[in-house]
């Protein structure tokens, strides 16, 4: 093989592969014809992988990832006396099933987690901080988040309602997909931040 020849090959494959890369770069991993790509977008917090978890808690709410929060939070939540006023509702559980609860939402906290994400939930987090049950919309990453989208488009917005109803504007919430590709306000659209 002449030099030339091999400088050739090598340039055709350093193309190739900058193309698929600039191609991967810009897939924003949505299937459904609103916007292109054809990566599927990967969960950037662990989804929920507990069927007991995910029954009990999301009758009633989305079944928040555990990496949303760190386990002091969560031990914080799931006391006894904390579900019987579960953020205004009765939410209490035969013991067999808090405890089967908090184990796996303390094992898969954010101080726990190895997605990047998750952990940057469990930073800056103190709990004895406030006066009520922990509140991921007010962690320091969520703040830092979403602290630039106007009240009136979530807690103004009859689609959205509240920034604890992270479906409403994250289409994967509940597979863990919090990238800013995969949000769409109701009433607004696409989020460009």
């Amino acid at each position: 093989m002449t030099h030339r020849k091999g400088i050739l090959i090598l340039l055709g494959l350093g193309l190739i592969t900058f193309g698929t890369a600039g191609v991967a770069v810009s897939d924003d991993g949505d299937r459904n014809g609103k916007r292109g790509g054809w990566l599927t977008a990967r969960a950037d917090v662990a989804p929920v992988a507990n069927a007991t978890y995910g029954e009990e808690c999301g009758s009633c709410h989305l079944a928040y990832q555990p990496g949303l929060l760190p386990a002091p939070a969560w031990a914080q939540v799931m006391d006894p006396a904390a579900l019987g006023d579960h953020y205004g509702d009765e939410a209490t559980l035969a013991e067999t099933l808090r405890t089967g609860i908090l184990a796996y939402l303390t094992a898969h906290a954010a101080d726990q987690a190895s997605e990047v994400r998750s952990r940057a939930f469990a930073v800056g987090f103190d709990a004895h901080a406030g006066t009520g049950l922990p509140r991921i919309t007010e962690t320091r990453y969520f703040k830092r988040k979403h602290d630039r989208v106007p009240t009136s488009l979530v807690a103004g917005n009859p689609d959205v309602g509240s920034f604890s109803q992270c479906p409403a504007c994250h289409r994967g919430a509940a597979k863990g997909i919090y990238n800013d590709s995969q949000i769409d306000i109701p009433g607004h659209g696409p989020w460009k931040d």
